[in-house]
């Protein structure tokens, strides 16, 4: 499985940005979709969940600013950012648990996008 994120870039703070993440190859299920976040010299932190069943998660302190959605049908799952900051500036990975088939389950990521924000 190939997991692929875009949508990153360079925004003021105040600004949006829109990022999304396609898998692709043999995928009998997806299960769940993540969005985490690493900024330098940070671990690796959780932005947003969203499960098979629509159960949505965020970090708390994101709550109300960014909104994550995911359409199975296209494969893919979405970030909407709004009113960023510059400690939103990071890279911003997508992880994808998948059944390959009715037995394999994956739990896979993708290379990164990287979110700059200026002041």
């Amino acid at each position: 499985v190939q997991v692929v994120e875009s949508g990153g870039g360079l925004v003021q703070a105040g600004g949006s940005l829109k990022l999304s993440c396609t898998a692709s190859g043999t995928i009998f299920k997806i299960n769940d979709w993540g969005w985490y976040r690493q900024a330098p010299g940070k671990p690796r932190e959780l932005v947003a969940l969203i499960s098979g069943r629509g159960g949505i998660r965020y970090e708390d302190s994101l709550k109300g600013r960014f909104t994550v959605s995911r359409d199975d049908t296209r494969k893919a799952q979405y970030l909407q950012m709004n009113s960023l900051t510059p400690e939103d500036k990071a890279d911003y990975y997508c992880n994808v648990d998948v059944h390959a088939d009715a037995n394999n389950e994956q739990n896979n990521w993708g290379q990164g996008t990287q979110v700059t924000v200026s002041s």
